[in-house]
């Protein structure tokens, strides 16, 4: 197996699971208990706290456990919301979110909020001065991605969150994707809100991480105990904290790696020089997160590629639907053709992905697409 969909989620890495095991083992007990077992897990927590914190350059206080990023996004964004009490709003985010994003947006817009989608160029890159022409005096959240899951486009998050303190108005970045890859520091960017996924940074699934700016005011989703200070009540899941905890320290160690970008870019041009004008670069082509490649097969069906090579792990851009492929929102929303997004494969390596693995899933794809390009016939 060619595990190329790092994007979808990571494996755990040996040191995040070492980190884990006494938490599974000899390691029991009530974090929030006040005997010895419950200070050793308490302990755990907090030392974890720290660490995400130190990736993000934030206070330890500022970091909330969550069940995973789908959990982080609707805390920050229905958290918001819900802190105005009676009170109605306007939230602006982009045409390009998860939908970790976007169905908490459509959810709240169905309880009287308003909310604006802005649209991104050719190559999924949100223009800052739309959303400027979007705020109202009734804004109270912008949310955009820090960097796009399916194309990688990295978005100009600090200029953004400029134009959120100007405004007054909180600003929130699904960086699930980003994290541990680019620098996310939360004092660089400005935003008050970041969200963080385990399973996207070699931590397990089932935990991730939102970060709330000292001072913000938000509703929690979960009422019960005074779990994290009040805003995510529910006993903290030991083990997976100290794995998200112990990934973010090796994030920290791994920014300035540029092997993934590197294998990146021997897929690329290994994908051009064999089929040339058949793949299409999707994306922002220097802004891009360093382990995604993008392309379109021009002609082809993502689909029938992949299915070409069970051996190889990809996501596809496209979406079948009654025997007919669709775009991807993120696709459509940059305008990218049918002819080359029906063919849209995303490929993200990783912290385990090698050269040779890239030569061989260029020869595995290059014999797919040699395989279903229509046959010349003889006269």
């Amino acid at each position: 197996m060619i595990y190329l969909d790092y994007n979808a989620s990571t494996p755990i890495d040996g040191a995040v699971r070492e980190a884990m095991l006494p938490y599974l083992g000899e390691a029991f007990g009530n974090p929030s208990s006040g005997h010895s077992q419950g200070r050793r897990m308490k302990a755990g927590v907090e030392a974890a706290r720290e660490q995400v914190a130190g990736l993000l350059g934030a206070q330890h206080d500022e970091i909330v456990f969550t069940s995973g990023g789908t959990e982080a996004n609707n805390l920050a964004i229905k958290g918001v919301a819900f802190a105005r009490g009676k009170d109605r709003g306007h939230i602006i985010t982009s045409a390009i979110e998860h939908p970790a994003v976007v169905n908490p947006c459509r959810f709240l817009e169905k309880q009287g909020f308003e909310v604006t989608y802005i649209g991104v160029d050719t190559e999924g890159r949100v223009d800052p001065q739309r959303i400027v022409e979007e705020v109202r005096h009734d804004t109270i959240l912008i949310s955009v991605m820090h960097a796009n899951n399916e194309v990688g486009t990295i978005q100009r998050i600090a200029e953004i969150a400029e134009i959120g303190r100007q405004g007054g108005i909180l600003v929130h970045s699904d960086a699930a994707q980003s994290c541990g890859k680019i620098d996310t520091n939360v004092e660089r960017l400005g935003i008050d809100f970041l969200t963080i996924a385990g399973h996207k940074m070699y931590a397990p699934q089932g935990i991730g991480a939102l970060y709330v700016r000292r001072g913000v005011k938000m509703e929690p989703l979960h009422h019960g105990a005074g779990h994290e200070r009040g805003r995510r009540a529910g006993t903290e899941p030991v083990a997976a904290i100290v794995g998200l905890g112990k990934a973010a320290e090796l994030a920290r160690e791994h920014l300035n790696d540029s092997r993934t970008r590197l294998l990146c870019e021997r897929l690329y041009f290994g994908l051009k020089a064999t089929l040339d004008e058949t793949v299409v670069l999707l994306g922002h082509s220097e802004a891009r997160l360093p382990n995604t490649l993008a392309v379109g097969f021009r002609g082809f069906i993502g689909g029938d590629i992949l299915g070409a090579c069970p051996e190889l792990c990809a996501s596809t851009g496209a979406a079948c639907h009654s025997g007919r492929p669709e775009r991807s929102a993120t696709l459509a929303a940059m305008g990218v053709s049918e002819e080359i997004a029906f063919g849209a494969i995303r490929f993200s390596v990783g912290r385990f992905s090698t050269e040779a693995e890239i030569d061989r899933a260029v020869e595995m794809i290059a014999r797919a697409v040699a395989a279903k390009r229509p046959k010349a016939v003889s006269r």
